[in-house]
């Protein structure tokens, strides 16, 4: 069955099933529904919880690295700053939860918008290593200022409050995560499919190019900047309500090399790649475990391998072979 589409194009089941828009939101839904079912305890759930923020963060900084082409090294620092901000604001001043979340995103959004200009700037090895120098910044006032943060110690944080309603129970967790989460990939599929995509894929391919033909690069490469710095407090505040504590690990820099490789390893420009990568390297340590030593070594082999033969990314190699298969 075929049937018509913008730009007089036919399509087919094959192209509606495995589109972002529709197969990737509706398998998406599916998967969500159906995982409490098959979760056995308190560990399972806060492991599935770490996927619904780690997928969460990964798709927005897919959209800066994968479609705009701007490598980000201290992409955990927003994170961090997210969960710090909202923990001293609710812990020692006594803020509502809600608003010292919303506080916390501001903040980061504002830093991000204020630092983008002249990072974004660079390019390559240089935006990079600018990246990672204003995220080691971030850590070291995290870590330094003890009065404020608790140092190297971390600090207790309360629950979440929403209108009188105290969030404790861990499937309650998971269907706001899984909330945030859906909305999250909507809106990404939606700004991928805008000229706002089309804008972000023109500048990975050619920043020069992208500004002869009319781009506004500074504005499209700092918008995409302060909405992955934006949706990583938010969820940098979230773990800290869930997890009852944070430290200055969340804001390091293997945190924000764990980050990058989800995008990697799910495939760059893929957002149901960024889920897929965010699951992957959220679980697979969980089960490594057995390993004893060798837990890391074979952690690295693993990954490895898999972009040897996946260079792509999981998910664009797996589309691919799925799409040869059925012609």
């Amino acid at each position: 069955m075929t049937a018509p589409v913008r730009g007089g194009r036919k399509t087919n089941w094959k192209d509606v099933v495995f589109s972002p828009r529709y197969g990737g939101l509706a398998t998406l839904l599916l998967v969500l529904l159906a995982t409490p079912l098959f979760i056995e305890g308190l560990y399972q759930f806060d492991i599935a919880i770490l996927v619904l923020i780690n997928a969460t963060v990964v798709i927005a900084l897919n959209l800066l690295v994968g479609y705009a082409g701007q490598v980000s090294l201290g992409h955990a620092a927003f994170f961090g700053l997210g969960g710090y901000a909202t923990a001293v604001l609710t812990t020692r001043y006594d803020w509502p939860s809600l608003l010292a979340l919303a506080a916390g995103v501001v903040l980061v959004a504002a830093i991000a918008a204020v630092m983008a200009r002249p990072i974004l700037r660079l390019k390559g090895y240089y935006l990079a290593m600018a990246t990672l120098g204003l995220g080691m910044i971030i850590y070291l006032i995290i870590t330094q200022e003890t009065w404020l943060t608790g140092g190297p110690d971390g600090m207790s944080v309360g629950a979440l409050e929403v209108f009188g309603y105290t969030v404790f129970d861990e499937l309650v967790w998971y269907w706001i995560l899984a909330g945030l989460l859906l909305v999250m990939y909507w809106l990404a599929v939606n700004i991928v499919e805008s000229p706002v995509g089309r804008a972000l894929r023109a500048l990975h391919g050619s920043e020069i190019a992208a500004d002869n033909s009319g781009v506004n690069v500074t504005h499209y490469k700092t918008l995409v900047f302060v909405l992955s710095a934006g949706v990583a407090a938010l969820m940098g505040g979230l773990y800290a309500f869930y997890s009852g504590f944070i430290a200055p690990n969340t804001a390091g820099f293997m945190h924000s090399i764990e980050l990058v490789v989800m995008v990697v390893l799910g495939g760059m420009a893929s957002l149901v790649g960024s889920i897929v990568g965010a699951a992957l390297l959220t679980i697979l340590p969980q089960y490594l475990v057995v390993f004893s030593e060798y837990e890391w070594l074979v952690y690295g082999l693993i990954l490895m391998l898999m972009m040897i033969f996946m260079p792509r990314g999981f998910v664009p190699t797996l589309h691919g072979l799925i799409r040869r298969v059925l012609g």
